[in-house]
């Protein structure tokens, strides 16, 4: 069983088939160049994102992801791109490694093209891809600001939700001991509330804002207790 973004339950493998008929339905809407079979493509990303290794950067949070972007798909400018930038956003993860988002956005600029979609929204998925190092857009990068807002949503969820996320990025990160990764966690959460603002679409500063932070004060504080 897997518990969604809202706290409830779903039989095991419907995160699986639910997620993979999204895909086939966005890689069919964006497919120019040829017209292979989406579901290859989506079954070898669905078990990179089922890979053990990972306790939150999991199928559930892809799907969380991408459910964000439909909250926020107004304010995009190509929303089929974003899309599939969240597809692979994660795709290439391993939390011992610092150039997860480089491998992924790679591997997005080998499968795209081969998988049909055109070469100008390959590009433009491949750069929002690379933008979730920093969740750092630049003035005016509507497809940025959604991409990153719903990555960070995350952020906002309520108490029990902030709290499994917590305990599964430190499950993640199981292999660092605990110092350092108190040392290291609380270094990220002071460099995310020295923002000027988490959020950068209307949406995510109206709605998230305000509990985002709660959550991470409280969480930091929490820290230096611990």
């Amino acid at each position: 069983m897997a518990a969604n973004s809202n706290g409830t339950v779903r039989p095991a493998g419907a995160t699986h088939d639910i997620l993979l008929a999204r895909w086939v339905r966005l890689l069919r809407r964006c497919q120019e160049t040829s017209h292979p079979d989406p579901v290859p493509y989506g079954e070898n990303l669905l078990a990179r994102w089922a890979e053990p290794q990972r306790r939150y950067h999991t199928t559930e949070h892809l799907l969380a992801v991408l459910d964000h972007i439909e909250e926020l798909a107004h304010h995009s400018a190509d929303p089929d791109a974003v899309r599939l930038a969240a597809w692979f956003h994660d795709a290439v993860y391993h939390p011992e490694r610092s150039e997860n988002e480089e491998r992924s956005a790679r591997l997005a600029e080998r499968a795209l093209p081969e998988a049909g979609v055109g070469a100008a929204r390959t590009v433009e998925a491949a750069r929002l891809v690379r933008l979730t190092v920093t969740h750092d857009p630049a003035p005016g990068d509507a497809d940025g600001e959604v991409l990153c807002d719903a990555d960070l949503a995350v952020l906002a969820g309520s108490p029990q939700t902030y709290a499994a996320y917590a305990a599964a990025v430190r499950q993640e990160y199981g292999f660092v001991p605990h110092d350092a990764f108190r040392e290291g966690r609380a270094a990220v959460l002071r460099q995310l509330l020295e923002l000027p603002r988490l959020f950068r679409t209307p949406h995510g500063q109206e709605h998230w804002e305000r509990t985002a932070r709660y959550n991470l004060e409280t969480e930091l504080q929490l820290l230096s207790v611990s």
